[in-house]
C-alpha cells in the first residue's frame, strides 16, 4: 500500500509549512487527486488518518478534490473529458487519446491553519 508513504509525505510537507507559520495548527489539508494518479482515494484517506496519529496533524482532515481525466483530441482539436480511464478515446469522434491533459494529479493545494 503506497498510499501510506504518500500520506506520510503529505503530513511531512504540511508540518513543515505549519512550522514556517510559527507552529500553526493544521485543521485540514486540501489535495487534488486524478484517476490516473495510481492512488486509491479511500486507501489514502485511511492512511492519512493512521499516519497522523501522534503527530502535529492529529485530528486534521484530508479534503480530496477529485479531478476528472481529460485529453486533447488531435482530430477534433479540442480538450475533452474522458468518459472512462479504461476507454481512453475522444467521446465525440472516437480517436485514441494520445495527449492526456488532466487526471494524473496528486497535488497539495492548500492548508487550513490556525495562527
Amino acid at each position: 500500500m503506497h498510499e501510506l508513504s504518500i500520506a506520510m509525505s503529505i503530513i511531512e510537507g504540511a508540518t513543515e509549512e505549519a512550522r514556517r507559520h510559527g507552529g500553526a495548527k493544521v485543521n485540514a489539508v486540501h489535495l487534488k487527486l486524478g484517476p490516473l494518479s495510481g492512488v486509491a482515494k479511500d486507501a489514502l484517506l485511511f492512511s492519512y488518518e493512521l499516519a497522523c496519529e501522534g503527530t502535529a496533524l492529529e485530528g486534521s482532515r484530508l479534503v480530496i478534490e477529485e479531478v476528472p481525466a481529460a485529453a486533447f483530441c488531435t482530430n477534433c482539436e479540442v480538450e475533452r473529458a474522458l468518459n472512462s480511464i479504461q476507454w481512453m478515446c475522444c467521446q465525440v469522434c472516437g480517436a485514441p487519446a494520445t495527449q492526456v491533459t488532466q487526471g494524473r494529479e496528486i497535488e497539495l493545494v492548500a492548508l487550513e491553519i490556525d495562527t
